[in-house]
């Protein structure tokens, strides 16, 4: 797959994720196996507007690269000036999100909201791809509900309009991440256009992922699974290469990630902040642990990442 100077054979993708996929994430999938990263997606508007988060949204790291960032908006002059603003600090590709199925969002026209007016679509696109350099690309869905499936009209106006890749949400907006993705229309997509395509929706295994490439995929968007399981990146990779498994890491081995990942969150954010936002990964890395409920709300409960650490650290002895 090549999308500008990245050229990757059967890349896996770490998904933008609200609120997940900040730095100190991005970094834990990278060391373990994640080809390409794409930041949480960042508002239009806030960029324009100089909003200082939505700066820190998109500040990248070299050790991050290949990395894309991601932006939404439903105004294609102010998508234009964001995606000037992005390009200022060398992403590798900048991406567009049509795809957002969050209600605000859709509400005011953004994300999969743009489904519901494709010719706004289509000048968002347009615009983009004519004001900056790096490879521009679109992230969407498959339409808006299941009797407005629009995706190959999609697909064909991204290629026709300048865009290097498409990554599709394999469900409509109307199912959220509810039911199952669609990978039939893959197939469908992939005789349409003849820039690099790109599956999101579903992929929980590594055996998934096999199954896509095989349907003619040129990369592969994992998002939700990788919260609970950052190790799948490798274990895809390694699947793939060899069509062995990898063992599942160990409980110990959870913590220590668990642990680290902290630490990162706290170097990048601060204390307070940096333990504040990692809370929501407690669930993820202590899955299955057992009688596991009251030690993740002490965790929880706790505002000093040393003291969090210590309790980490003794849970992992114990388990020995």
């Amino acid at each position: 797959m090549k999308i500008g100077k990245i050229e990757i054979h059967n890349p896996v993708f770490l998904a933008p994720m609200e609120d997940v996929s900040d730095t100190p994430f991005r970094l834990i999938c990278k060391r373990l196996g994640a080809d390409v990263l794409v930041t949480e997606f960042t508002s239009s508007e806030a960029l324009i507007r100089n909003v200082k988060t939505a700066f820190h949204k998109i500040s990248i790291r070299d050790e991050e690269r290949p990395i894309g960032v991601q932006i939404f908006g439903s105004n294609e002059e102010t998508m234009a000036n964001a995606a000037r603003i992005a390009e200022s600090i060398r992403p590798d590709f900048i991406d567009i999100n049509c795809g957002c199925w969050v209600r605000n969002l859709v509400a005011r026209g953004e994300g999969a909201g743009l489904l519901k007016n494709i010719p706004k679509l289509e000048r968002i696109i347009k615009k983009v791809v004519a004001t900056v350099t790096v490879p521009v690309t679109v992230k969407t869905r498959l339409g808006w509900d299941h009797d407005n499936i629009v995706i190959l009209d999609v697909a064909k106006i991204v290629e026709a309009q300048g865009a290097k890749a498409l990554t599709v949400h394999c469900r409509t907006r109307s199912q959220g991440y509810g039911g199952n993705a669609d990978w039939s229309w893959l197939e469908k997509i992939r005789k349409t256009i003849s820039i690099p395509l790109i599956a999101n929706g579903d992929i929980k295994t590594p055996e998934h992922a096999k199954i896509l490439f095989e349907m003619g995929c040129d990369g592969i968007m994992i998002g939700r699974a990788a919260i609970s399981n950052p190790w799948i990146f490798q274990q895809t990779k390694h699947f793939l290469s060899t069509g062995q498994h990898l063992s599942e890491a160990t409980m110990q081995e959870r913590i220590d990630l668990c642990i680290e990942h902290l630490r990162l969150s706290v170097q990048f954010k601060g204390k307070r902040t940096g333990v504040a936002d990692f809370r929501k990964h407690y669930a993820g890395y202590l899955s299955g642990f057992p009688f596991i409920a009251r030690l993740r709300a002490g965790l929880i409960a706790l505002n000093d990442s040393d003291e969090i650490i210590r309790q980490l650290t003794n849970f992992k002895q114990s388990l020995a």
